[in-house]
């Protein structure tokens, strides 16, 4: 009696790919987490996960960006101590003064990497050119940062000044530091692969 030993293609390779490369970059802004330094002038730290969100969303574009962004959050509510200095639990999803930024996570990666591929098919990444990186690292960065100041309003009572201020404001400086390196991992990146 023969047998068959062909399988059933349950997932593409391409979506099999992308679902290693969204739980990649979820842990990578675990690792990012712990990278946290006190901001003097803000209830909110300073940690290198808005790099994690602007890789993503460059390098994963809009869709895989977003999931990798929602597999982070979901790891934290479950207790893995992904956030900022190792937090984690649902609560900091729910009223955490940091609770805006997670929350954006997913929204400023699918922005960024929409303006990066031009939509919501992936495309090269390293072909974008340097003012699109940047164009959409900004963007993104209004998104991270109002959402930020809404959670800040929302649990600590801060009026739209005040939020500005300790939640945006003080963090201009990094953030350019931190597009500054995007821009060098994926010209980098584009070098290598040429």
């Amino acid at each position: 009696m023969a047998t068959s030993t062909d399988g059933v293609e349950l997932v593409g390779d391409e979506t099999a790919k992308n679902i290693a490369r969204a739980a990649l970059f979820a842990a990578l802004m675990g690792a990012f987490g712990f990278v946290s330094f006190p901001n003097p002038v803000s209830p909110a730290p300073v940690t290198l996960q808005v790099l994690g969100v602007f890789l993503a969303g460059i390098m994963l574009g809009p869709v895989w960006g977003a999931a990798s962004m929602v597999l982070y959050l979901a790891a934290g509510a479950a207790g893995v101590p992904v956030f900022a200095g190792g937090g984690a639990g649902f609560g900091s999803l729910l009223a955490d003064p940091t609770l805006g930024y997670l929350w954006s996570y997913p929204v400023a990666a699918a922005l960024i990497g929409a303006v990066v591929h031009r939509g919501v098919s992936l495309r090269d990444y390293r072909a974008a050119s340097t003012p699109l990186l940047v164009g959409a690292m900004v963007a993104g960065t209004v998104v991270i940062y109002a959402f930020g100041m809404a959670g800040l309003m929302l649990t600590l009572g801060y009026g739209i000044a005040e939020a500005f201020a300790v939640g945006a404001a003080a963090f201009l400086p990094a953030e350019a530091l931190k597009i500054a390196a995007a821009v060098g991992i994926v010209r980098s990146d584009a070098v290598a692969a040429a």
